[in-house]
């Protein structure tokens, strides 16, 4: 008997297993079909229309995730949010061989999609002119080698306290070895931590996402390890005492220790590697692990015989000094290698600045590397902050009388602004 071909759905779901509960899915979905609880991310079948706006950041791959159904079938999300693993695919009559064609994803036209990633004037600037491709002369990334299933064993060989002591908050940086395991990564790149145990529920810790904080060539050269930054959790945003639990793991966690990794992730948040080539980089908090890669890359490669190094600017936000990583490690980078700006929002009998105030003042610098096609922008840290930074750089153009119609697509398009929030 022949199935209608609207009876036939080809769902789009998220693989469990594979997800890092990184959270760009749900923040780049513009029907608001991805929702999350504390175990899974999920889509809702009725609100999805198959824009496909989520697939291109999804670091790990689980958001590319399809199974064909009856449309009566679908899976709920209440179904979904249960799921330690993908269902098996359904052998459904007449949909397989007998020429149904199944639904295919909706094509939405450039313009809707545009309308309503861009409804709100202000908070849809991030999701307009992110970047999901890298720059031309990224190198090649490798992604995607170890899953839970198979994870890379790792040996702790470091762990550093990089933010002033005696306060409510810290920060650890925290050293990888891998020994002889291949485990290639590159700037920008990050990878996920298993934590050991269980939750409430009696099931495996999912893996948490960390930006890598050193060069390509190991946090010390010429050797298979790699540096995370990584803040100890104690309270959450509305300030209820809450104890993370990779974040904790993390930071105490002692040298000879072994620790469960996956990965690595990511394809688009690399830096560029042409002669001449200039970076911006804008961060807060632990936001400036893969600025800290890009430093230590150029660093290294100024030694390089021939090498023509790009301007490199840094700006770097915190409540205080006491809550900035890596706080008295700044003063040591060569000022002919980074131009540093520090903003401060909680500092006593101080006004309070952000990273967008700094930019500001230092918008002729800015502008002109807005202009410069050799110029890349990166921006890391909470999530709150990517909108304030996006605007400050449209707002910086303009005043400077350059056409942000056209800079803000090239922006996009030729993987020059990256932002990784979170």
């Amino acid at each position: 008997m022949a199935v209608a071909v609207d009876a036939i759905l080809k769902q789009h779901l998220i693989d469990p297993e594979t997800c890092i509960r990184c959270g760009t899915c749900e923040e780049m979905c513009p029907e608001s079909a991805i929702s999350h609880d504390d175990a899974n991310y999920v889509v809702d079948a009725d609100l999805c229309r198959s824009c496909l706006a989520c697939i291109g950041p999804c670091p790990t791959g689980a958001i590319d995730s399809y199974r064909i159904v009856p449309r009566a079938e679908a899976y709920s999300v209440t179904t979904q949010l249960e799921w330690n693993s993908l269902p098996g695919e359904l052998a459904i009559d007449g949909a397989s061989g007998n020429g149904i064609a199944v639904a295919a994803p909706v094509e939405v036209p450039a313009a809707t999609s545009q309308l309503a990633a861009g409804a709100d004037a202000v908070s849809g600037l991030a999701r307009e002119y992110g970047s999901t491709v890298p720059p031309w002369s990224a190198a090649h990334p490798y992604a995607n080698l170890y899953d839970a299933a198979n994870p890379a064993t790792a040996t702790v060989v470091g762990n550093l306290r990089v933010t002033e002591a005696g306060r409510e908050y810290e920060t650890h940086h925290i050293i990888f070895d891998f020994g002889k395991t291949p485990f290639p990564v590159l700037e920008g790149q990050s990878i996920g931590v298993v934590p050991p145990g269980v939750d409430a529920d009696g099931k495996p810790y999912r893996a948490r996402q960390y930006s890598i904080a050193s060069a390509r060539d190991g946090e010390r050269p010429g050797y298979n390890n790699l540096s995370l930054t990584v803040k100890r959790v104690v309270v959450d945003y509305d300030g209820n005492p809450v104890r993370g639990v990779a974040s904790n793991y993390l930071c105490d966690l002692s040298v000879g220790d072994q620790v469960d990794v996956i990965g690595p992730f990511g394809t688009s948040f690399l830096m560029p590697n042409h002669p001449g080539s200039h970076i911006v980089m804008v961060c807060t908090g632990t936001g400036a692990a893969p600025m800290r890669a890009m430093i230590h890359r150029q660093h290294r490669q100024r030694t390089t015989a021939g090498f023509e190094a790009g301007r490199m600017m840094l700006f770097f936000g915190a409540r205080s000094t006491a809550e900035l990583p890596y706080f008295g490690r700044l003063d040591r980078i060569p000022k002919d290698l980074v131009d540093v700006n520090l903003a401060f929002s909680r500092i006593p009998d101080t006004p309070k600045r952000y990273v967008q105030d700094v930019m500001r003042e230092r918008s002729a610098d800015i502008a002109e590397l807005l202009a410069d096609p050799d110029a890349y922008f990166y921006v890391c840290g909470l999530r709150n902050m990517e909108e304030g930074v996006v605007l400050a750089l449209k707002e910086i153009a303009e005043e400077a009388g350059l056409h942000w119609p056209t800079i803000g697509p090239a922006l996009k398009n030729e993987g020059r602004l990256h932002l990784e929030t979170f």
